[in-house]
């Protein structure tokens, strides 16, 4: 028990401990999305998250917890990991109304609501839009594709490293585990003012931008090195055999047609194309470019010959002979 914690219980005054605060947080983290529902999205969570401050705040009063219940079900919708300062600023209004200070229902419901959307917004920015990407573009290069793969476009030279997948789900644990309990201590330390001294300062804006920077920078690596766009088709100019691949577009520019594939697809989101459908083409394209329609063509099961445009085949072979001299 601190000091301050043991000085409270000698002046009769109501305060929560800082297992109440963990055990709040915990709920929040594990619980957040667990009765998402259209009516009042995450209010129910929200109000399981402040049993443990409540049960501490109004234990002894059953007509105060029930209100203090029904105040939190009010429609909430935030960030589940910097959006838990909202619950640290609200579980420090909820210990000072209990204590008596003029702090009303309308006041607390009011805080949450106001907060609940910058939040969401610095939230969902910083979550899904850097920490996430980065950490899936170290995870991805980790896992890897072989050598051979990268050079070629020849996917049958893939390999993996199941260490890619679980080192995201570790670092991604830990990010967002760290980040919350910051956010939710920090709220309930330092109340309002914490909110309003970031925002003032700048320091999220100067953040999400380097941060966005660096995240552009890593993923345009990750697309050199991950995005394949491979052109098999072949010219015949009298006895000589022109490449496009390879006597061609990598003579002018190595990379060329995946970094053009990758400014058509920002091209074509910005122009407000939709996702899925633009994955539907590529989908299609896909398949209509494996299709190894130039060249000669397959005459065995086995054979693997011809060429199609994006992708090169062998020459044509004739069954392995498999019989033998007796038969």
């Amino acid at each position: 028990m601190s000091a301050s914690e043991s000085a409270a219980k000698t002046s009769g005054e109501k305060r929560i401990t800082r297992k109440d605060l963990f055990i709040s947080y915990v709920i929040w983290t594990f619980f957040s999305h667990s009765n998402y529902n259209y009516e009042r999205l995450q209010a129910s969570a929200f109000a399981h998250a402040m049993t443990p401050v409540i049960k501490r705040l109004y234990g002894g009063d059953k007509e105060q917890t029930r209100e203090a219940l029904q105040r939190h079900l009010v429609f909430f919708n935030t960030a589940p990991d910097i959006g838990g300062v909202i619950h640290g600023i609200t579980i420090a209004m909820e210990e000072q109304k209990a204590n008596g200070e003029d702090v009303t229902d309308n006041a607390i419901t009011s805080t949450k609501t106001g907060l609940m959307g910058p939040m969401a917004g610095i939230g969902d920015t910083i979550s899904q839009g850097i920490i996430t990407p980065l950490l899936l573009a170290l995870g991805i290069s980790i896992t890897g594709l072989g050598t051979e793969a990268q050079k070629t476009g020849d996917l049958t030279g893939i390999t993996g490293n199941v260490l890619g997948p679980i080192l995201y789900f570790i670092l991604a644990s830990i990010a967002t585990i760290a980040i919350g309990y910051f956010f939710y201590t920090q709220g309930y330390k330092q109340g309002r003012s914490f909110v309003t001294t970031v925002l003032k300062s700048g320091l999220m804006d100067k953040v999400i931008m380097g941060a966005s920077v660096l995240g552009n920078i890593v993923l345009g690596a990750l697309t050199a090195q991950f995005v394949m766009v491979y052109v098999g088709w072949t010219v015949n100019i009298g006895d000589t055999t022109v490449r496009i691949q390879q006597d061609v577009l990598d003579k002018i520019l190595p990379g060329l047609l995946p970094l053009g594939l990758v400014i058509l697809t920002w091209w074509l989101l910005m122009k407000g194309f939709h996702p899925i459908k633009l994955l539907l083409v590529y989908v299609v394209v896909c398949i209509l470019g494996a299709i190894p329609f130039m060249g000669p063509q397959p005459q065995y099961i086995t054979d693997a010959c011809g060429s199609s445009i994006l992708q090169p085949y062998g020459p044509c072979q004739p069954p392995a002979d498999t019989s033998t001299d007796g038969e």
